[in-house]
């Protein structure tokens, strides 16, 4: 038993993401959300907080940290809508508050692969 109360909320989580990505991507219609991705919601424990990270699909271009600030503004507008449409659809007890956090890790992996190009690529020019 004790297993099941630490599989559950990743369980749950993970049915989260999928429903908050279709729900973003099909129901809300707002540009700022454009090329949003869902890209993990952890759950407490008792299912009451999730915490959803998420990242913009397209980062080069010079506005990104404006596009950035205007999804956090349209993510937290639209929070009641699709904590109440999550809900329902997921058959869930209580409705969990949801936090958006912005998931700056992509960018990271995408920096290092870049410079490791450039190490190879300097390697190869090196007699």
């Amino acid at each position: 038993m004790p297993s099941e109360a630490k599989t559950r909320p990743a369980r749950i989580g993970a049915q989260l993401r999928q429903e908050l990505a279709r729900l973003i991507a099909r129901d809300l219609g707002d540009p700022r959300l454009e090329g949003l991705i869902v890209a993990n919601v952890t759950m407490t424990g008792d299912l009451r907080l999730a915490k959803v990270f998420w990242r913009l699909a397209a980062l080069a271009g010079p506005d990104l940290e404006a596009r950035r600030k205007d999804a956090q503004i349209a993510l937290e507008r639209a929070s009641g809508r699709l904590k109440r449409a999550a809900t329902a659809h997921l058959g869930l007890r209580f409705a969990p508050e949801l936090r958006f956090q912005y998931d700056a890790g992509q960018e990271a992996r995408d920096r290092i692969d870049e410079l490791l190009e450039e190490v190879k690529k300097d390697q190869k020019s090196a007699p």
